[in-house]
């Protein structure tokens, strides 16, 4: 199919075999699990599932390759979802999900918030994304990378960037390095907080002004008090903080 990409939906199509068959060996699928790919593009990771499997779940938000794989001799084997993943509802799916996808860049992190939301119908994730995504998905405290992305992804998911990807790996090329990250949701007995709700809010006011103190960010949230209770120094800035600290944070 000759297919125009669109810069408007961030696409870059994957080319190189060596890479796609390195995605297939990580994946390891087999048929019967309910695999999902968002955003199939022109099929480089859609063809070696498909042989590899009896069915998949695809999710497009492009009308013309819609149509393209509306009308592929593998139709058969696709169960398609012409929208956006973005307002998608994966919880439609049912459980034990293995999704997939080279995710459009410009939406990577909101799309990553809102696959965090169905963590419980999701077995695993195996993402190409853009390196400096990847690197803050999986930073350490104290790091430059460390952010409200890292926390949240961090208590809901076990994370391991897996495969470098060079730009020339696409077509067109983007001007970023990428990378494939793995994402398996963590079981209920592994997050402590009492209200998840209200971890993402203290996160999200936390790192709302990264370089202020604490006792500044949090003020009319959680008292100084508080603070020095749970042995958390008040002139301490959002990015030393651990995931433990920010779940206790919450609790408190």
């Amino acid at each position: 199919m000759a297919h125009q990409p669109r810069k408007r939906f961030g696409q870059h199509f994957l080319t190189d075999a060596g890479i796609i068959n390195a995605i297939l060996a990580a994946i390891d699928p087999h048929t019967g699990e309910a695999l999902v790919e968002i955003g199939p593009g022109l099929g480089a990771l859609t063809l070696p599932l498909l042989a590899r499997v009896d069915h998949l779940t695809v999710i497009e938000l492009d009308r013309d390759l819609v149509a393209h794989w509306r009308a592929h001799p593998k139709a058969a084997h696709l169960t398609i979802h012409e929208g956006d993943a973005l307002a998608f509802d994966f919880g439609t799916l049912g459980t034990d999900l293995r999704l997939v996808g080279n995710l459009p860049y410009n939406i990577s992190t909101p799309l990553l918030f809102h696959l965090a939301t169905f963590a419980a119908q999701i077995r695993d994730a195996h993402f190409m994304l853009q390196k400096e995504v990847v690197a803050r998905m999986v930073a350490e405290p104290a790091t430059a990378d460390y952010g409200r992305l890292s926390v949240m992804l961090q208590y809901r998911f076990h994370m391991d960037a897996l495969l470098a990807v060079p730009p020339e790996a696409f077509d067109p090329p983007p001007k970023v390095d990428s990378n494939v990250v793995r994402l398996i949701p963590k079981l209920p007995a592994e997050r402590h907080a009492l209200n998840e709700a209200r971890l993402e809010t203290v996160v999200a006011q936390a790192f709302s002004q990264r370089r202020k103190m604490l006792r500044s960010t949090l003020k009319g949230m959680i008292p100084e008090s508080t603070l020095v209770k749970l042995d958390i120094d008040p002139t301490r800035r959002a990015e030393t903080l651990t995931l433990e600290e920010f779940v206790g944070l919450a609790n408190a």
